[in-house]
């Protein structure tokens, strides 16, 4: 009967194989998609998006699509079903870009879909609307960044001079400070006639429109004319840009009316490469050129947090990889973002942050917030709106007082962005702090709801190098005559904590004897000595010895420190002089000399005599960086030639 069953087993395991793979979970590979439905009249259309249900992340907030769409004509919107009305008759590609936040599957596909307008019945159309007087420049992306999924960038630019201008547009993205591309330009979608041109060199004009304060006087906007005013050095801001991006796109565009808006549109593709650190934070930068005759120009950096999902409550730094030697008066860059998912709106906001030890919260600056405040004054009940901040030891509370951020769900709330909001702010390391990976994370409090947990922020360091430089003595107890001297450099981590290993390239040079004595007697028939010949070798080792030492090292502290390990050496050069002494007496009695004779030969060889050892070393002084003094003990597999070493080295 088991062998029956057996056999059964084997059959079906063979005719249906896909028995055998058990629990295997099989990747989906199935694409979800959104498609564009849309109804027309005459040059007014009202679209729809058809989406595929939503895969809910558990224990998240209620999973829901956002938008961006392309009208074709160069407008946009972020509502679900918007209406546009077309200006002009033609054939209009209605691009649409689908974000599924608190969702486990990826954002639906879509393809655009061309919208003919035959006839102009409507028009009350209005044109692009027209940025705020104190932007005139704006970035943003329609989610961020996943890896290998696609993305929307949207740069908005309004001509904000009073005569009609031809300008330039700069749009450098993929940052030099990762070692992969994180993106790839898929496509770009202009609207207005927006010309592509190669620069080898960013050429420019060395004029400034000193026009800008005359313009000033003409409009009731003169805050905005300073910040062109500022920022005159064009030839700076390129270098600068070049030197921080590898990739650039340059547009330039015609006829520009004054006051006038326009958008453009870009698809990038995030590559497989891409950093995988999901609090790291990536830039792309556009530099906004009005008059291309002149260096007057605008510059916006978009940042952006890769994630693994489309989660509105995130927190990220700039602290992913840091260079450990360069980190002492850095500031690192914090922002946590979040946003209110009920069906009201929220009137107190508290994310409660938790803080590594590393970082001094003496330092913690707030650059920017949104809902938009004031810091709130210690010690003082205050009943407008403002941002409280409460340090202790572990955590930092970021408190939004007396605000209104309303509820994705609420009613009448179309746009989305209006129910989001973040805090900005910086921090400077402790004066004396440990090169650690740290985590952190923020809970986001709405009102008096249960808290939104954010992902983990990082704290990462690149693997600083340091170099030392070591001399000292060699004191070879067992062998006669020795002297031996030695200089060494060495490598091991930058301002090394606790375990570290290091490795040493050790050269001696190294004088030692090395004797042996030989008695041969000439006796008598009666036993008596009638001669004594007396043979003494000594051979002089004038040696250079290289050697690798490999430690593995702990600091007990800032000033002590020990390790063990191995050592292996080999003799690049050895000068051997045999000194051979011939001394003849007679008989026993050696105070009678008949005769002596000496003898010198000399002979070379190299890459002899190798020799390992194990060792135990011991540091006091500045054990991380700096100079200390050591004495180390070398237990060698080779008679003779244990050692004790004493030395200084200094760790740059």
């Amino acid at each position: 009967m088991k062998q029956f069953l057996s056999i059964t087993i084997l059959i079906l395991f063979f005719c249906f194989p896909e028995l055998a793979k058990g629990q295997t979970k099989v990747k989906d590979t199935i694409t979800r998609r959104a498609t564009i439905g849309y109804d027309k009249n005459g040059n007014q259309v009202s679209l729809k998006p058809e989406t595929p249900p939503l895969i809910q992340i558990a224990g998240a907030p209620k999973a829901s699509y956002s938008y961006l769409w392309e009208m074709g004509d160069g407008n946009y919107s972020k509502e679900v079903t918007p209406k546009h009305v077309y200006k002009k008759k033609g054939e209009y590609k209605v691009n649409l870009s689908v974000t599924n936040n608190y969702d486990n599957g990826k954002p639906p596909k879509t393809r655009p879909r061309t919208v003919v307008v035959n006839d102009i019945s409507n028009t009350e159309f209005s044109e692009i609307a027209s940025l705020q007087d104190t932007t005139q420049y704006k970035i943003f992306n329609n989610r961020e960044p996943v890896p290998e999924e696609e993305m929307v960038i949207v740069v908005s630019y309004k001509n904000p001079l009073n005569y009609v201008t031809n300008g330039k547009l700069y749009f450098f993205y993929n940052d030099k400070e990762f070692k992969n591309n994180n993106f790839e330009l898929l496509e770009t979608r202009t609207h207005f006639g927006e010309k592509e041109v190669i620069e080898d060199g960013f050429a420019c004009s060395d004029e400034i429109n000193n026009s800008y304060e005359n313009v000033a006087s003409t409009i009731s906007i003169p805050t905005f004319i300073n910040s062109f005013l500022i920022e005159e050095n064009l030839d700076l801001t390129l270098l600068e840009s070049k030197t921080l991006f590898r990739n650039v796109k340059i547009l330039e565009f015609d006829n520009m009316n004054a006051n006038e808006t326009r958008n453009l549109f870009f698809t990038f593709k995030t590559t497989p490469e891409m950093i995988k650190d999901t609090s790291a934070t990536v830039k792309m930068r556009g530099v906004y050129v009005p008059d291309r005759n002149y260096k007057n120009h605008k510059t916006k950096t978009l940042e952006m947090e890769i994630v693994t999902s489309h989660d509105p409550n995130k927190m990220s730094s700039n602290a992913a990889f840091m260079n450990y030697r360069l980190v002492r008066f850095k500031k690192i860059n914090f922002k946590t973002r979040f946003q209110n998912d009920g069906e009201g709106p929220a009137r107190t906001i508290r994310l409660e942050t938790d803080i590594p030890d590393m970082f001094d919260k003496k330092t913690l600056q707030i650059v920017d917030s949104y809902p938009k405040c004031p810091i709130c004054p210690k010690g003082n009940e205050v009943n407008y709106s403002c941002l409280d901040t409460i340090i202790k030891q572990k955590q930092i509370y970021f408190t939004f007082k007396n605000v209104y951020l309303p509820g994705s769900t609420q009613k009448n709330v179309t746009e989305k962005d209006s129910t989001k909001g973040f805090v900005k702010y910086t921090m400077s390391f402790n004066k004396d702090f440990h090169k650690q990976n740290t985590r952190s994370k923020t809970a986001i409090i709405f009102d008096k709801n249960e808290p939104v947990i954010t992902n983990y922020a990082t704290t990462r360091f690149l693997p600083g190098i340091s170099i030392g430089a070591k001399t000292g003595y060699n004191l070879f107890t067992n062998l006669e005559n020795s002297k031996s001297y030695f200089v060494a450099a060495t490598i091991s981590p930058y301002k090394s904590y606790r375990w570290y290993w290091q490795i040493e390239w050790q050269n001696n040079f190294h004088k030692y004897d090395s004797k042996s004595l030989k008695n041969n007697e000439l006796v008598n028939p009666n036993g008596t000595v009638l001669q004594l010949q007396q043979t003494t070798l000594t051979t002089s080792f004038d040696n250079l010895v290289m050697e690798i030492p490999v430690l593995i090292k702990y600091n007990i502290n800032n000033y002590f420190g020990f390790g063990v390990g191995i050592q292996n050496g080999i003799n690049i050069s050895e000068k051997q002089s045999l000194l051979t002494n011939v001394k003849l007496y007679e008989g026993a009695n050696t105070n009678v000399l008949l005769k002596e004779n000496n003898k010198i030969t000399e002979g070379k060889q190299s890459f002899s005599n190798y020799k390992s050892g194990v060792l135990l070393d011991f540091t006091a002084g500045f054990s991380r960086i700096g100079p200390s003094l050591g004495v180390r003990y070398n237990l060698s597999l080779e008679k003779n030639f244990n050692y004790l070493q004493f030395y200084g080295i200094w760790k740059f």
